[in-house]
């Protein structure tokens, strides 16, 4: 069983529109997130399993790139 999830964030000014889907390319889940480190954090380590993260480069999505959480 491969428990790889991919998650794809759209990052706007306020909001990120994010998508996780399973191993299988199947959509498991949708979110609109509030444009923060503490709230995407918060998403991410609601997930289990190998996760792969991505997300759409711009001029809000800037600070993300540079992001660097530190390993829980």
């Amino acid at each position: 069983m491969n428990d790889a999830k991919y998650i794809g964030l759209d990052v706007h000014q306020a909001t990120i529109s994010a998508a996780v889907l399973d191993s299988d390319g199947r959509l498991i889940m949708e979110s609109i997130l509030e444009t923060k480190a503490a709230t995407i954090l918060q998403f991410i380590h609601g997930l289990r399993g190998s996760l792969q993260i991505t997300f759409e480069e711009g001029t809000c999505a800037a600070w993300l790139a540079r992001w660097q959480p530190k390993p829980r």
